[in-house]
C-alpha cells in the first residue's frame, strides 16, 4: 500500500497548495511584488511539508512494530519473539539510511522509504518496560502525535501498564488515540466481538470515553501487501481487519482540525499574496497607461510644432512667389536678348533651342532660389526639433525612466532630414516649372516667328542670287533692281524680328507671372510633405521609448494571464478546503 492512500485528499490538496504558492512566489518575483510577509518561503515549506506523526505504544511484544509494518506494507520495524525495541525509535525519511543515537532512550532512524516523506513513525518500548525514562520519552511524543495507537495483544487486552498510560492521558491526547487489538487472527470472530465490548466498557470506566477500537492482524496485512495485486490478496487483506483501520486513518487525517486549519491559514496567505500581485500588476498597467498617454502627448507636441511651420507657410510662399516673379522678369530679359536680329537669323541656319534654354535657365535659377529659402526654413525646423529633443531628455527620464541616449545620432538624423527637405523642395521647384507648361506657347510663338523670318531670308537669298546671275550675263539695271529688292526683304525681316521680339518677350513674361499662383500652390503640397518627413524622422528619436513600453506591455500580459490562472486554481482549492 502506498502512503498516499492514507489521507490521499489531504496530501493532494497540500501538494496543490504548495505548488500554487511556489507559482505565486515566482510570479511575485517576476512582477517585482513585495509580499511583505504574505509568503515566507521557509515557513510555508516547513508548514506544508510537515509529516504526519504516528506514535505506537503498548506492552512488550504487543505487536506494535508488526502494526506499523502492516500499515505501510514495508518491513521497516524489526519483529521478533523477544523484545526488539529497547528504546524510543523515530523513523524519518533520509538517504542514505542512518541511525542516530540522540540519547540513551531515543534514537532516530532515517530510511530512504517514500512513505516516510509524509509520515514519521514513533515505535516505543513496552509500557511495562522497567526503564521509567522510556515512558517519559514516549509520553513526550504522544503530545505532538497526530494519531496515537495503543496496541493490545489479543491474548491479554487488559495489560495494566498500557491502561495506566491511557488513564494518565489528558483529553487532548485522548481525542487522537486509537485502541488496536493485535493478532486478531488468533481468535474467532465471536471472541473478538466480546473482547471489543469489554475494552469499550473498560475504556469508559478508566477514561470516561470510548475511543475508536479496531481488531486487526498486522501479520496478515503485511503478508497480503507483500503479494502482487490479486483477488486472494484482497481477501487476505480484508481478513486482517486493516481496511477499516485505514479508512479511519484517512478520514482522521483529512478531517483533522489542526491540519485543515494549517491549510486554510496558508490558503489565506496565498490569497493575500495573490492580491498583492494583482495590485502590483494593476499598478504596472496604470503606469503603462500613464506612460502611453505621456508618449501620445509628446507625439502631439511634435505635430503641433509641425503645424506651426505649416501655419506660417503662406508667408513663406509669398516670399517664394516674389522669388518666382523676380526670376520671371530676369528670364524674360534673357529671352529678349536672345531674340536679337542677328542671333535670330543665325539660329535659322543652326536650329532654334531658345525655348528649352529659357526653361532650363528659369528652372535652374528658381531651384537655387527656392533651395536658399528651404535652407533657411530647414535650419529653423531642425533648431525647433533639436530644442524639443533636448527638453524631452529629462521628461522622458523622469516619466518613463528611459535614457534617450547620446544626442549625436539625433543630430545626424536631423541634419540628413534637413538636406532631404532642401533637396525635395528644390526638385519640386524644377519639376513645377515643367508642370506649368509655359514653354509650350513660347515654342509656338518662336515657330511662327521663325517661319516669318525664314520667308524674308528666303526671298532675300533668291533675289540676291537672281541679281548676281543677271550681273554675270551683263544685263543692265536688272542686278541693281533685284539686289535692292533683296535688301528691302532683309530690312523687312529685321523689322519683323524686332517687332516680334518685344511681343514674344512680353507674352512670355505675362504667362510666367500668371502661373506664379499655381506654382506656389503646387509647391505647398511638396513643402508640407517635406515637413512631414522631417518630423517623422524626429518622431523616430522616440524609438527607445516605444520599444521600452512595448516590452513592458509584452511582459505584463503573460503575468496577468498567469494571475488569472492562479486565481482560478486558488478558488478551486478553496472549494476543496
Amino acid at each position: 500500500m502506498s502512503e498516499i492512500q492514507f489521507g490521499e485528499r489531504h496530501f493532494a490538496t497540500r501538494e496543490q497548495l504548495a505548488a500554487l504558492m511556489r507559482r505565486i512566489a515566482d510570479l511575485a518575483a517576476h512582477t517585482g511584488t513585495e509580499l511583505n510577509g504574505h509568503l515566507s518561503l521557509k515557513e510555508w515549506r516547513e508548514a506544508l511539508s510537515a509529516p504526519i506523526l504516528f506514535a505506537v505504544c503498548g506492552e512488550v511484544n504487543a505487536g506494535k512494530s508488526t502494526l506499523l509494518n502492516g500499515l505501510f506494507g514495508h518491513d521497516l520495524c524489526r519483529v521478533n519473539l523477544l523484545p526488539e525495541t529497547d528504546r524510543v525509535l523515530v523513523y524519518r525519511f533520509g538517504n542514505p539510511a542512518t541511525d542516530t543515537q540522540i540519547s540513551a532512550e531515543l534514537e532516530e532512524r532515517h530510511r530512504p522509504v517514500n512513505f516516510l516523506r509524509n509520515f514519521n513513525l514513533v515505535d516505543t518500548p513496552g509500557t511495562d518496560s522497567l526503564a521509567q525514562n522510556h515512558q517519559a520519552a514516549t509520553e513526550k511524543f504522544l503530545t505532538t502525535a497526530d494519531l496515537v495507537f495503543c496496541v493490545f495483544p489479543v491474548t491479554n487486552p487488559w495489560g495494566a501498564a498500557t491502561w495506566d498510560l491511557i488513564s494518565r492521558m489528558p483529553a487532548s491526547i485522548m481525542e487522537r488515540t486509537v485502541l488496536v487489538i493485535q493478532q486478531a487472527d488468533l481468535r474467532q470472530e465471536a471472541d473478538i466481538a466480546v473482547i471489543l465490548e469489554h475494552m469499550a466498557d473498560l475504556a469508559m470506566k478508566r477514561t470516561g470515553q470510548v475511543p475508536p477500537i479496531f481488531a486487526v492482524s498486522g501479520k496478515l496485512a503485511y503478508e497480503a501487501k507483500s503479494q502482487p495485486p490479486t483477488d486472494n490478496r484482497t481477501v487476505s487483506l480484508a481478513k486482517s481487519g486493516f481496511p477499516m483501520l485505514e479508512r479511519f486513518i484517512s478520514n482522521r487525517i483529512c478531517e483533522s482540525p489542526s491540519r485543515r486549519q494549517t491549510l486554510e491559514t496558508w490558503r489565506a496567505k496565498a490569497a493575500a499574496a495573490l492580491r498583492a500581485v494583482e495590485d502590483r500588476i494593476e499598478d504596472q498597467n496604470r503606469t503603462l497607461h500613464h506612460q502611453g498617454r505621456f508618449l501620445e502627448s509628446i507625439e502631439r507636441e511634435i505635430d503641433d510644432i509641425r503645424e506651426r511651420f505649416v501655419t506660417r507657410l503662406p508667408r513663406h510662399l509669398t516670399g517664394v512667389a516674389e522669388v518666382f516673379e523676380t526670376e520671371a522678369v530676369w528670364v524674360s530679359k534673357r529671352l529678349h536678348r536672345s531674340l536679337g536680329v542677328i542671333p535670330s537669323f543665325f539660329r535659322l541656319f543652326v536650329g532654334d533651342r531658345t525655348g528649352p534654354k529659357m526653361e532650363s535657365f528659369f528652372s535652374g535659377r528658381l531651384q537655387i532660389a527656392v533651395e536658399a529659402v528651404a535652407q533657411n526654413d530647414g535650419n529653423e525646423v531642425v533648431d525647433a526639433c533639436r530644442a524639443h529633443w533636448n527638453e524631452l531628455v529629462g521628461r522622458v527620464k523622469a516619466t518613463v525612466n528611459v535614457d534617450m541616449g547620446d544626442p549625436a545620432p539625433i543630430e545626424e538624423t536631423l541634419e540628413a532630414a534637413k538636406q532631404q527637405f532642401v533637396k525635395r523642395l528644390g526638385s519640386a521647384a524644377r519639376h513645377g516649372i515643367g508642370n506649368l507648361k509655359v514653354r509650350n506657347q513660347l515654342d509656338k510663338d518662336l515657330r511662327k516667328r521663325n517661319v516669318a523670318l525664314k520667308s524674308f531670308i528666303f526671298m532675300t537669298l533668291i533675289l540676291t542670287t537672281a541679281g548676281a546671275t543677271c550681273g554675270a550675263f551683263g544685263l543692265p539695271w536688272l542686278p541693281a533692281i533685284l539686289c535692292g529688292l533683296a535688301l528691302l526683304f532683309l530690312i523687312g525681316g529685321a523689322i519683323t524680328a524686332l517687332i516680334t521680339r518685344k511681343s514674344i518677350k512680353t507674352a512670355f513674361q505675362r504667362r510666367l507671372l500668371n502661373t506664379c499662383g499655381g506654382f506656389a500652390a503646387n509647391l505647398r503640397v511638396d513643402y508640407e510633405e517635406a515637413l512631414r518627413i522631417v518630423f517623422k524622422d524626429h518622431r523616430a528619436s522616440l524609438g527607445a521609448v516605444r520599444t521600452h513600453l512595448a516590452h513592458k506591455k509584452i511582459a505584463v500580459e503573460p503575468s496577468l494571464k498567469l494571475w488569472q490562472e492562479l486565481f482560478l486554481t486558488l478558488k478551486a482549492l478553496e472549494q476543496d478546503l
